[in-house]
Formats: C-alpha cells, structure tokens, sequence
C-alpha cells in the first residue's frame, strides 16, 4: 500500500512539472496576472486609509482607479523599454567593436588570450547572442502584457462571485472560515513581500538610473528598469544586476573606468538597500528558509526561466501556508519554514 502511495506520488509530481513546462505559455501570464491582482488590492486598501475615499467611493469605483493607475504605469514603462531596447539594438556594432578594443588591451596587459580562453571552457561567445537573448527575453514579456492583463480584468470580474462560491463549496461554517484564514494568510503575505520589495526594488532602480545617468551609460533608464526587475531575484539578482550595468559600460566606452565607477556605486546602492534597508523592513515574515530559497530558485528558474526566479519567493510562500493547513503536509510545511513554526491558527505580525 505505501509503494502504491509512493508511486502515485511520484507520477502526480512528474505530471505537475510537465504541465508547468510545457504549459507556462498559459501558466505565467496567468500567476502574473494573480500577483498584478494582488498589487491591485493593495491600491485599493490603501485608498481606503483616505477617510474621505473610504466613505464616498464605492468598491468598483476604487478598482476603476487602481486600474487606470496601473494601466497608465504599465503604458508608459512598456514605451520607455520599447524606446531603449531598439536604441541598444541599433549601437551594437559601436560595442562588438569596443569588445575587441578592451580584449586586445586585456591581452597586452595581462599577456592572455581571453577570447580562446573562454571559448576553450565554455565553447562559442558571441556578445551577439546574449545582448539578443535578453532583448528577446524582455520583449516577451512586453508581448504577454496585454494577455496578463486580460486575465487580471476576468479575475476582478470574479472576486465579487466568491464569497457565494465559497458558501456553496464549504457549506460547514467551520470549514468555510479556515478556508477564508488561509485565503487571508496567503494575501497578507504575498501583498506584503510584493509592496516591499517593489518599494525596496524601486528605490535600488531609482538610486540606479540617477548613477547611470551621471556616469553617461547609454539608456540608462533601460538597464534602472532591468535592475528594479533583477532585483525581486532572491541571493542572485543583485549580483547580476549590479554586473550586467557594468559590463555594458565597458562595452559601451571602451575603457575600464566608466564600468569600474558603475560597479562600486551601483553596488554601494545594493548593499545599502539588500543589507540594511531590506532585514529591517522585511524582517522573517516570508517564514523561508534560506536553503528552501536557493532551491526554490534553482527550481523555478530551471521550469519558468527568468520569470520563475522572481515568482519562486511567492510561490513558495502560498505552498507554505497551504500544506501547513493539512495534517498530511504539515511537516512538509514545517521543513520549507524558516523555524519550524507553521502553526495556522498563529496570527499575522
């Protein structure tokens, strides 16, 4: 009976992860359809602190308006980082020329053939084709917007039928409110960590475009967006976001000093906000464990790419807070958490 259990098991897991590779055409713009769905709501909460909104405007009217906002952002985000990726695309050859300027001086320097070296331990570089992956990358999700926005209108359509829903689907009231409990753990906790770190993630962009902009890095709004989306990339993101900057700039002008000042100060702005400002404002409230978090990364990002390693933290916050809701997947719960404590009756800090 237990090696029935085990190999069903192991074929509902393989059938998940098969669904969430060859279905994430569908499945991404959907959960980021969710998430949007999410930052939706905490407009409204917040709009609901103004007393006077509160009181006179209606439900519908204040989705209205979180939509508008929300459009108008995405709208002008989507032109900026059209505008920028297009100016990248049109200087590549200005830095497929400086590339080999800065290898030739790294060879004359050093007495080293960087080319061959990275060729013999990695096989072909071609500049090209990791400027064009990431261009490729970004316009993807540029195309998916309209879809993922589609999806966050029919799922506001079908919050105001929930509650009946529920009704229906739990007709135990004991059974309806822990439903609810972890309906609301899981916003509270997934609302939470998106605010924060779309705060902390903006002030690290914003920090970032102001030292792009003195230095003189081409686009510089393009690669503050790309660090404010690097950023939501738990351990790794900052790293890369800090480096990439960087490496471009070297390409852009040929000389070690533009990048060299781009890598300390974007970094000094990493720093200050991952290790000072992030701990004291996020605190342990994700309730993850460190080595569940490189894991969860390794794993979503190996399913879903780019857009699994951001989404990897709140997944895996919602997976928490629902096996901990069964007895059967309690220590499973307990394993993922940060100190052991899964307990669903333990309110929110």
């Amino acid at each position: 009976m237990n090696l029935s259990k085990t190999a069903s098991l192991f074929i509902i897991i393989i059938a998940i992860v098969v669904t969430l590779i060859y279905g994430q055409g569908l499945l991404i713009p959907f959960v980021l359809a969710m998430l949007l769905w999410f930052v939706m709501r905490m407009m409204k909460m917040t709009l609901d602190k103004i007393g006077f909104v509160q009181r006179k405007f209606p439900s519908w009217l204040k989705t209205v308006i979180s939509t508008t906002i929300i459009l108008i952002v995405v709208g002008v985000v989507v032109e900026i980082l059209s505008a920028n990726i297009k100016s990248l695309s049109q200087s590549y050859e200005k830095y497929q020329t400086n590339v080999e300027s800065v290898v030739n001086q790294i060879n004359a320097t050093f007495d080293l053939n960087i080319i061959e070296n990275i060729q013999g331990r990695s096989g072909d570089f071609n500049f090209g084709d990791i400027l064009g992956s990431i261009f490729s990358s970004l316009s993807s999700i540029i195309g998916n917007t309209f879809m993922i926005l589609i999806y966050t209108l029919f799922v506001i359509l079908e919050e105001s039928k929930l509650k009946t829903k529920l009704r229906l689907l739990f007709p135990d009231e004991e059974a309806s409110r822990e439903f609810r409990d972890m309906l609301r753990k899981i916003e509270n906790s997934v609302s939470r960590y998106l605010g924060l770190k779309t705060l902390l993630s903006l002030i690290t962009g914003t920090l970032s475009f102001f030292v792009l902009l003195i230095i003189g890095v081409d686009s510089p709004a393009f690669w503050a967006f790309l660090i404010f989306v690097l950023n939501f990339i738990p351990t790794i993101g900052s790293l890369i976001a800090t480096v990439f900057p960087a490496v471009f700039c070297l390409l852009q002008f040929g000389t070690a000093t533009p990048a060299i000042l781009v890598l300390v100060f974007v970094g000094i702005v990493q720093v200050i906000v991952g290790n000072i400002l992030e701990p004291r404002m996020m605190g342990s409230s994700m309730n993850i464990s460190p080595l569940v978090t490189i894991i969860s990364l390794s794993f979503w990002g190996v399913i879903w790419g780019v857009v699994g390693m951001i989404l990897s933290v709140p997944i895996t916050v919602i997976l928490i807070i629902i096996f901990s809701q069964f007895e059967s997947t309690r220590r499973v719960a307990i394993l993922l958490s940060e100190k052991g404590v899964v307990d669903p009756a333990r309110e929110e800090r």
